[in-house]
């Protein structure tokens, strides 16, 4: 196995270990550490000498705040070729991940972001911690949320999944877990004993020892204004059930500085990943809405305000959501030319 320094693949005592090792960007993904990641989850499919594998992040900052979405605004700018084989390669990733046959236990402590989201809330054992914080925040960057993220957010308890989406805002580990995005809380000062029970002693003898109930879900209990507020049919109607309740307000004006199509394509993204049954299903829906974003006008101009120029003025096109046309929304879930296959 190749030694990318970007991800360190190490064996320890029948446990694969997969760190991220790019802390000074937290971790972001880029091309060649999904192919390391892949690279292992194959090798270690049929080794009889790994029975787990364990995802970690270097640094003290979080897991993974994402993809390399600079490169990605590069490759836009370009054609959007390197883009689309990124996601292509990183969509697959997330299907293998979420269909492993041996345990993978991923580690989303601190800063865990779209593509870190992708890599980590598809296994079977997702372990939080009071330091995490969690985002699926593509709209503000003209982007639409993927790595698996509309298969989550579709099936969160009654419309906390839109919140989250549209929004873009960050949620606690309390609130990954009553999402669906988790399902163990390790507090954050445990981590490091758990990861060594983890090899030691095996992944039930490690929770049994470290993980604790959760504290309740701030999200959770403001359900019945965030379900009322999003079943609106677009999202404008959202935005204004939103405005007529003092509890909305902040979600309302977050809303507004986000890209309008981006908006109203992740809205339409995520109830129709409802109805699809398989995660493939949704990533292909996912790779659809990507492919597309590479060629609008926002996804360069988002990435360019928040993370190049860094001005955080973008100028969005259509420039308020009354603008933004069901053909606009349309246009985003047509078949990619080649599509993502499985």
């Amino acid at each position: 196995m190749t030694e990318n320094e970007d991800i360190l693949v190490n064996v320890r005592n029948g446990v694969g270990i997969l760190t991220l090792n790019r802390p000074k960007a937290i971790n972001s993904l880029n091309e060649g550490m999904v192919a390391g990641m892949a690279a292992a989850l194959d090798a270690w499919e049929h080794d009889e000498n790994v029975h787990t594998v364990l995802l970690t992040g270097a640094g003290e900052r979080g897991l993974c705040a994402g993809g390399d979405v600079v490169a990605l605004y590069h490759s836009a700018k370009a054609g959007g070729a390197d883009a689309r084989r990124f996601w292509y390669d990183e969509y697959r990733l997330n299907a293998r991940i979420g269909s492993y046959p041996k345990p993978y236990v991923a580690l989303m402590d601190g800063i865990v972001m779209g593509g870190g989201v992708g890599v980590a809330a598809h296994g079977s054992i997702r372990v939080v911690t009071d330091s995490t914080k969690m985002a699926m925040p593509e709209v503000g960057i003209g982007f639409i949320p993927d790595v698996g993220g509309t298969y989550l957010l579709s099936r969160a308890p009654g419309a906390l999944g839109l919140h989250a989406a549209l929004t873009g805002a960050p949620f606690s580990g309390a609130d990954a877990i009553a999402m669906g995005f988790a399902d163990h809380y390790v507090p954050h000062d445990s981590l490091a004993e758990f990861t060594e029970a983890v090899v030691n002693d095996g992944v039930e003898h490690a929770l049994a020892a470290h993980a604790v109930e959760p504290p309740a879900s701030p999200l959770l209990a403001q359900r019945d204004w965030i379900d009322t507020c999003y079943a609106g049919d677009t999202v404008a109607d959202i935005v204004a059930a939103l405005r007529e309740r003092d509890a909305g307000t902040d979600a309302a004006n977050l809303i507004s500085t986000r890209s309008p199509v981006s908006l109203a394509v992740a809205l339409e993204a995520v109830r129709r990943a409802a109805k699809l049954d398989t995660l493939e299903e949704v990533l292909q829906q996912e790779y659809r809405t990507s492919c597309a974003s590479v060629r609008s006008h926002d996804f360069v101009e988002g990435i360019r305000a928040q993370l190049v120029d860094k001005d955080r003025n973008p100028q969005w096109s259509p420039a308020s959501i009354a603008e933004v046309t069901q053909a606009d929304v349309d246009a985003y879930f047509v078949p990619a030319d080649p599509d993502l296959t499985f």
